[in-house]
């Protein structure tokens, strides 16, 4: 996707970058931070494979820079017509991530940038999620932080990158002391993915609320005048059937999800379990083998944008779990979906079943034996949260709501 140079003695990594068709548009491509490990406190939520949003960026030459550049999409125009579209995006801001300097240029217009500070920099907000927990003010320390060459990886429809920051504070709060083993010095493993777009043969689909759907929503500045500006439209996997006009079909592409490797038996398996129960509702759909999960392959990594993935999450005390992933902005395509499981809460279901069933069926394997009883807990929790990033939303008709 992208071609990357390292310097190894020097731990730098420098981005080769073709000239541009349309220099003010550049190379575009999705753009997901995250972290690779947390700081263990559900208080603050700097949890292990947390992800930001994606962001469409492009990567473009403006002078003697390269910028990486977001793009405004909450604001567009939905037309063919050039013009119409070109006035939406200058009226809108956008916004500039990083730029550096170039270092080199070829004569057929390709030039080097030194990308090492794109990867060093604080692209999570780590440092504003701990000072918004409460836990003091933090800065990266940048004789502590390095990138790791060796995860800077590079496929052909998606680059991974790495860095090991740490981050200094003087006066921690009582969460980072009780996690950090040196509170003062706070060190996570930040994740960035480059995407290649995905091509133009996913249909987003109207969001209707009494679906229960998740959606993206922007304003479209091209609407009718009988129209609403604002346009909605549902987040879902890309899912096509081999033959289109058939009710019941094999599909082109099946939906894999991966379990966390570092998931402990029995629990393991119940994930396996819970999560394949969505297998019948695509059977029921029409969509024949086109859902099914699997144990994450050996070596391969949970942030990796290939990989629908089923994360198991430690903390200090019990914590949320939530379903999400990475999601085209501009269509509400879902391209990864990404599951974090909190480990603590099978375990403090075992203690609440124990108390309300008694402790005489402990061991037992029988329906009131709690471990039995929490393992049953641990599918539904698997299957609800895989619902969450196959796009369904909580019922809106009850809860919070």
């Amino acid at each position: 996707l992208l071609t990357l140079h390292v310097d190894r003695q020097r731990g730098r990594v420098y981005l080769e970058i073709p000239p541009a068709a349309d220099p003010d548009v550049g190379h575009r491509y999705l753009y997901v931070e995250g972290l690779v490990t947390g700081l263990g406190s559900n208080d603050v939520g700097l949890d292990r494979g947390q992800i930001g949003p994606a962001r469409l960026v492009g990567l473009r030459r403006v002078g003697g820079k390269v910028l990486v550049e977001q793009v405004n999409l909450d604001y567009r125009a939905l037309s063919d017509h050039p013009d119409e579209r070109r006035a939406v995006r200058q009226s809108f801001a956008r916004s500039v991530l990083w730029g550096g300097e170039i270092v080199a240029e070829d004569d057929d217009g390709r030039v080097l940038v030194d990308f090492t500070s794109f990867i060093l920099r604080d692209a999570h907000g780590s440092a504003r999620w701990l000072e918004r927990a409460g836990q003091g003010s933090f800065a990266i320390d940048g004789s502590r932080s390095a990138v790791d060459i060796d995860a800077c990886l590079v496929f052909p429809d998606n680059v991974e990158l790495e860095a090991l920051l740490t981050f200094h504070g003087a006066k921690p709060g009582r969460f980072v002391r009780d996690t950090a083993p040196s509170s003062e010095w706070v060190t996570l493993v930040q994740h960035h993915s480059f995407i290649r777009l995905p091509d133009d043969g996913y249909q987003p689909r109207k969001h209707d609320p009494r679906a229960g759907s998740n959606s993206i929503s922007f304003a479209d500045y091209s609407a009718p005048l009988d129209e609403p500006i604002e346009r909605h439209w549902i987040v879902r996997h890309r899912l096509q059937k081999t033959d289109p006009e058939a009710a019941r079909s094999t599909v082109v592409e099946p939906i894999v999800y991966y379990v966390d490797r570092g998931v402990p038996e029995p629990v393991r398996s119940a994930l396996i379990e819970g999560a394949s129960w969505w297998a019948k509702a695509f059977e029921s759909a029409g969509f024949i083998d086109a859902y099914r999960v699997e144990l994450l392959p050996e070596g391969a990594h949970s942030l990796d944008a290939r990989y629908n993935v089923i994360q198991w999450v430690h903390r200090a005390t019990r914590g949320w779990s939530y379903g999400g992933g990475i999601v085209d902005p501009r269509t509400g395509e879902m391209i990864k979906g990404h599951v974090s499981l909190g480990s603590l809460r099978v375990r403090q279901d075992r203690l609440l079943f124990q108390g309300l069933a008694g402790a005489d069926g402990m061991g037992t394997g029988a329906v009131d034996d709690p471990v039995e009883i929490a393992l049953a807990r641990i599918r539904q929790l698997s299957a609800h949260e895989v619902g969450h990033t196959l796009g369904m939303d909580h019922n809106f008709a009850a809860s919070t709501y």
